[in-house]
């Protein structure tokens, strides 16, 4: 199988005019870099070339890399059912570089990529209806970031009494917002049940 992937990861260097930038097979896994300028092209090439066949979008996701110049990386996984292979895109992107829809050439990126929007910020330029999927519509922020609050902003509840949802700005006390991230087998005075090397 990783010998096929090769032969797949050469053709598309070889063939796509330079629009994958690396390719990497890892784990049996193909895996693509590309860029926000490129995504569309590249998109369009791995499903119309004959040899690839890329005709099935598997999942758009996000992923948040803080401490990046472009903190965002938006992935995509394809199927070519004919080979029976499959490819993962990469590309990096930061908060205000929005990312070319693929919902064009496939229409079933929609929810994908509304997601992705949805809970890491990322913006698709050509996107038919971007709008918030999983949150509510007057959600503030983006709960998959890094940097969103584990305790989060504002909390929804039914209120009895006005017989309506509520929304009520999050208090804690500050003691719960401050975690000790020290790892219980690190450090501690006691000895955990069954690990009786510590006890000698």
């Amino acid at each position: 199988m990783s010998e096929a992937l090769q032969v797949l990861a050469s053709h598309i260097t070889e063939n796509s005019g330079g629009l994958a930038l690396s390719s990497t097979v890892a784990f049996g896994e193909l895996t693509v870099t590309t860029t926000v300028e490129n995504i569309y092209a590249l998109v369009t090439f791995l499903r119309d070339d004959a040899r690839c066949g890329f005709i099935n979008i598997i999942d758009i996701c996000g992923v948040d890399y803080p401490e990046r110049v472009e903190r965002f990386e938006v992935v995509y996984h394809f199927l070519a059912p004919k080979q029976n292979q499959r490819i993962r895109i990469k590309l990096s992107t930061s908060e205000d570089k929005p990312v070319p829809s693929i919902c064009p050439l496939f229409p079933g990126a929609d929810w994908f990529e509304r997601e992705a929007w949805d809970l890491y910020g990322v913006m698709f330029t050509g996107h038919p209806d971007l709008r918030r999927l999983l949150t509510d519509y007057g959600f503030e922020g983006h709960p998959l970031r890094k940097d969103f609050p584990l305790t989060g902003f504002v909390e929804v509840r039914y209120d009895d009494t006005v017989k309506r949802v509520v929304y009520e700005p999050v208090e804690l006390k500050q003691e719960f917002r401050s975690f000790d991230f020290l790892s219980p087998w690190e450090g501690t005075d006691y000895v955990l049940p069954g690990d009786e090397k510590a006890a000698k």
